[in-house]
């Protein structure tokens, strides 16, 4: 992380774009299956996209507890990263979550609490990082990133499926499939981290406490 930040923001913002490109291209070359057809490759990507914003909500929790222990200024800013990173995540996998349940489903399963729940958690999301950033203390963003992230998994962990597949990548025999799934998973989470370099503020050095 710490040698991402020496590259200038344009080139980070070029590998980002890569990223996406890599994305895009998995996506393309996905595999088809008897029921989903090619929508399997929108469902693959979905499944990753989903992970990945999972898995930078749960870094920007540990780091916003790493900030209330030691209180080291990086720690608040990369938890705040993080979590804008996870929110990238969030709110672009809930439209394309909506494009799959119409493709698949033929229309918008409100019900689906494997919906419902991160549809909540998005709205909740968007308007715990607006007050967090109105407020600009740095303890508080740390709680409530740790908070956020913690409540996210559980639900998530907890929440029954009605039209959901419980595992609908690990749950079949398909190795292709799953190697797939792997390969986007590992594509979305390198977007993930030069987003979150893309997002991290610089600081100058300074010999004053942390205050916040």
């Amino acid at each position: 992380m710490i040698a991402l930040q020496n590259l200038s923001k344009k080139w980070i913002a070029i590998g980002l774009v890569v990223a996406l490109a890599v994305v895009a291209v998995l996506t393309w070359l996905g595999p088809v299956e008897k029921v989903l057809g090619e929508n399997l490759r929108l469902v693959l990507l979905h499944g990753a996209w989903v992970w990945a914003g999972k898995i930078a909500f749960a870094l920007s929790g540990l780091a916003g507890l790493l900030y209330l222990a030691f209180r080291r200024p990086w720690q608040h800013d990369a938890s705040q990263a993080l979590a804008h990173t996870g929110l990238v995540f969030w709110l672009t996998y809930l439209p394309m979550s909506v494009l799959i349940q119409q493709i698949n489903w033929g229309g918008i399963a409100w019900q689906e609490p494997r919906f419902r729940i991160p549809l909540a958690f998005g709205v909740a999301a968007v308007l715990l990082q607006i007050a967090v950033g109105l407020f600009n203390t740095h303890w508080l963003t740390a709680l409530v990133n740790l908070v956020f992230a913690s409540a996210l998994w559980v639900a998530l962990r907890g929440a029954e499926n009605f039209l959901h597949p419980n595992s609908p990548v690990f749950g079949g025999n398909s190795v292709r499939i799953q190697s797939h799934f792997l390969l986007l998973l590992a594509a979305a989470l390198v977007v993930g981290m030069l987003l979150t370099v893309l997002l991290f503020p610089a600081r100058k050095t300074t010999s004053q406490p942390e205050i916040k």
